[in-house]
């Protein structure tokens, strides 16, 4: 196959452009849809984040700049609040998702395509098909899909990066009934968003109650033991307290952002290239 002819894409402002013209990315790419809670949105400082790779991320804009591709960096989906659906301005300070699309493409050499959509305090049940986190999530997914298609960019592979659960451990929301909403979930965003597979990255410890959590851990271990589609791509967090590497009982340092992204960025990348 011959190599495509460059292309460009703007902003709608038409002062900042930028070409994607590595032949990788216009026969391959993936879109990746970040959503969950706050160990997802990222609490952490975005100058300690990595630099993504030239040419190897980019973010779609949902909300904010719909029209175009930018290239992705921390922090992630800062701007992207929609007041109908997941609206957190602010929160937003620095996250895993840089450090994982490094490390993802480093083994697939395949750009990633990613779309924000997190929340932090946030419960399953706030997720579930038919609520406005959910709605919105899908939304999103469905406008990124639509503008790649739009502009020739066909999409090898969709999954979701989930992180959440610290949230129904504070709630005491039983094992049974998290697996079961978390299950509802997943297996509904990916039929009506399009993805074939959720990388589920396992939250960690309260800091000050350890065992706070451990039942929302043991219900995604078994999620991802049961569902072929589900695939655990990292169990970093539940290290991290005893490193230090805490800001407070529930979120993390940016160095522990960097670490679970690269390890589920790789892990991501090994089931990919099986």
């Amino acid at each position: 196959m011959s190599q495509p002819p460059e292309r460009c894409l703007s902003r709608k402002a038409g002062i900042v452009r930028y070409c994607l013209d590595k032949r990788s990315f216009y026969e391959n790419r993936r879109s990746s849809f970040f959503y969950g809670a706050s160990n997802m949105a990222g609490r952490g400082e975005a100058a300690l984040a990595p630099v993504v790779a030239p040419g190897m991320g980019y973010e779609y804009r949902a909300v904010t700049d719909p029209d175009t591709l930018h290239p992705l960096e921390e922090p992630f989906g800062v701007n992207e609040n929609d007041p109908a659906g997941v609206y957190e301005p602010g929160m937003k300070t620095g996250a895993m998702v840089s450090s994982f699309v490094n490390a993802c493409t480093a083994q697939t050499g395949v750009p990633v395509v990613g779309v924000s959509c997190a929340k932090g305090g946030s419960a399953i049940a706030k997720w579930l098909p038919g609520t406005p986190y959910y709605q919105d999530a899908v939304r999103r997914a469905r406008k990124a899909r639509a503008f790649l298609q739009a502009n020739g960019y066909p999409i090898r592979h969709s999954a979701m990066v989930w992180c959440q659960g610290c949230t129904d451990g504070d709630l005491h929301t039983p094992k049974d009934v998290y697996k079961a909403d978390t299950e509802r979930v997943l297996h509904s965003f990916m039929q009506d968003a399009g993805a074939q597979t959720c990388f589920l990255i396992q939250i960690g410890n309260q800091r000050d109650e350890p065992e706070l959590y451990l039942p929302m851990q043991q219900a995604q271990e078994e999620l991802a033991a049961e569902q072929g589609d589900i695939v655990l791509v990292s169990r970093q967090f539940k290290t991290f307290a005893a490193k230090g590497l805490m800001k407070d009982r529930f979120h993390y340092l940016q160095p522990a952002y960097n670490a679970v992204g690269t390890e589920a960025g790789r892990n991501a990348a090994a089931y990919w290239n099986r």
